[in-house]
């Protein structure tokens, strides 16, 4: 396992058993809360606990400080770089995590005070409600630094309305509160000083019924209407651009309308593509189009298989190199290999989308009965 840092004395979340509710926070403010392996194994341990419990009905998510969730801890990954698959078991253990949110059975609801990114956002979309404020912040930008739209992110933007999905995990685009409700992607907007009264009151309410903690959000929520700038906006032009087959196609189309009045928007959009990592580009693409046929645990299964073939350095160093560019020598300067998107061998490509032998693959419980089954000190990884 990757050394992560962790101060003993402060839980990096936190579960508070309230009556019949639930309450988990969220707690390394300092580092945006961001998920480690200690974050993963406790969060798991909660909500199996929880969901087998007959006292719980409701659960809360929130984050601490000015984050929800920004995501992986990327210097987690970075500093295992150099041992062999230091990182393999948290990320097995939180793509099964991610099926269990998605499947939870009991009512989820997630107060999104402030950035949610990649998969700090797994906890945020997948909940029955979840609640975003002017203070909001989305994106998935995972491509950009040569890795890959993950926890289950496949399968949720490849099943938005048009080709919003290929445009998210491509450009790793910010959404914010209002356009996460428009896109679908959360479920109500809250004005953020109302936040902590509407957390009161589900506390109060006591109840997992969905109508009620429904009826109770809606007190506090308000009716979204999109900026006029918004991307959202932009739809004819994004559908248009990003529905086409291959990431060269999807630049040129993108170039095209960026020439024509009214359009100065593409021209940042456009940069920001142009310097992100070829590989990660195409396999995030490449993923998002078979996330559009692809069942969730079929979609865990093939991010599984990407991000340990990425982490392994099968066909390329550039998650490494990107993720030292981004927050370890924060230079924004990459050096991608290939560096360029014509110099990408699909057949290289094809490597790490290729199924693991059967054991080594991740384990998706497929009977109800069984469904906390498959974890990883299950498999064979663990020996």
């Amino acid at each position: 396992m990757a050394k992560e840092v962790v101060n003993p004395d402060e839980p990096v979340v936190v579960g508070e058993e309230l009556d019949h509710v639930r309450l988990i926070t969220l707690n390394r403010p300092r580092h945006l809360n961001v998920i480690s392996s200690k974050v993963v194994s406790l969060l798991a341990e909660y909500l199996e606990k929880w969901e087998q419990d007959e006292q719980a009905a409701l659960i809360l998510i929130k984050g601490s400080g000015r984050a929800f969730s920004a995501g992986g801890d990327l210097k987690m990954f970075y500093e295992g770089r150099t041992s062999k698959d230091s990182c393999l078991e948290v990320v097995y253990r939180m793509y099964w995590l991610c099926y269990h949110i998605h499947t939870y059975k009991k009512t989820q609801v997630a107060l999104v005070q402030g950035i949610s990114m990649g998969g700090g956002a797994s906890l945020m979309v997948p909940m029955k409600f979840s609640v975003v404020t002017e203070k909001t912040v989305f994106a998935t930008p995972e491509a950009s630094i040569g890795f890959h739209v993950d926890c289950g992110f496949s399968y949720m933007l490849s099943h938005l309305p048009g080709h919003l999905g290929e445009y998210l995990a491509l450009t790793g685009a910010r959404l914010n509160g209002k356009e996460l409700v428009a896109a679908g992607l959360a479920t109500h907007f809250v004005p953020f000083e109302r936040l902590p009264e509407l957390e009161k009151r589900l506390i109060s309410l006591n109840s997992g019924d969905e109508n009620a903690v429904k009826a109770t959000i809606e007190e506090f929520s308000l009716h979204v209407q999109l900026d006029e700038d918004s991307v959202l906006n932009k739809k004819p032009i994004i559908d248009e651009c990003f529905s086409k087959d291959s990431v060269a196609d999807i630049i040129k189309s993108f170039e095209v309308e960026a020439s024509k009045e009214g359009n100065r928007w593409i021209g940042p959009v456009l940069k920001g593509l142009k310097r992100s990592s070829p590989i990660g580009l195409k396999i995030t693409l490449r993923s998002i189009h078979e996330g559009r046929k692809q069942t969730l645990p079929e979609c865990l299964k093939k991010e599984f298989r990407l991000t340990m073939n990425i982490l392994r350095t099968t066909i390329s160093e550039d998650v490494y190199e990107g993720i030292r560019a981004l927050t370890i020598d924060k230079d924004n300067a990459p050096k991608w290999n290939p560096p360029v998107l014509d110099q990408v061998d699909d057949k290289k490509v094809d490597q790490v989308f290729q199924p693991f032998k059967e054991d080594l693959e991740l384990k998706i419980p497929e009977q109800e009965q069984c469904r906390w089954d498959g974890k990883y000190e299950d498999s064979p990884y663990a020996n």
